[in-house]
């Protein structure tokens, strides 16, 4: 009777570790195919564009572009946090990017830009949240919109380019 008794205890110890293994092994798997590090972020293969001082003097106090600046070095550093439950700053953020857009670089192409990054910010944001994600289409999805950011800044180099060229009429 006893050595029923120890057996079945063994087999129920046995069951129950088992059972905790496995979801610890699933939790694991979820974090990691969701982490993406910052060396990984700093292999990706685009060209990036800086703002020249022209363009930084000319935005300076566009604090919606800072925000959103800030936004893109902390999905640069592999942290998306900001893409979780944060839907109405996100709107508020792209709605008063455009609104206060400074008349320096306010022109037809810039905010064709903006529109082309809000439209990778809201891609990444689903992506991010979306629990089957796995790295590799994350990581892509993450290029693409630094290569958006990238463009923005771009588009507003030659803007504030074009406008400083001085052409004589004969």
């Amino acid at each position: 009777m006893t050595i029923r008794l120890l057996a079945v205890l063994i087999v129920l110890t046995i069951l129950f570790s088992c059972k905790k293994t496995q979801e610890n092994n699933l939790a694991e798997n979820e974090t990691t195919s969701q982490g993406i590090s910052e060396k990984e972020l700093s292999n990706l293969d685009f060209i990036e564009f800086t703002l020249d001082p022209k363009t930084e003097n000319s935005i300076k106090d566009w604090e919606e572009y800072f925000r959103l600046q800030d936004v893109v070095a902390e999905v640069r550093k592999g942290n998306l946090s900001f893409f979780s439950d944060n839907e109405a700053e996100i709107d508020g953020l792209f709605k008063t990017l455009i609104e206060n857009i400074p008349d320096e670089v306010n022109s037809s192409a810039t905010l064709a830009r903006i529109v082309a990054l809000k439209t990778k910010f809201y891609k990444l944001k689903s992506f991010s949240n979306l629990a089957n994600t796995d790295k590799q289409e994350l990581s892509d999805i993450i290029k693409e919109f630094l290569e958006s950011f990238s463009n923005l800044n771009f588009q507003m180099n030659k803007k504030i380019e074009k406008d400083s060229r001085i052409i004589e009429k004969p």
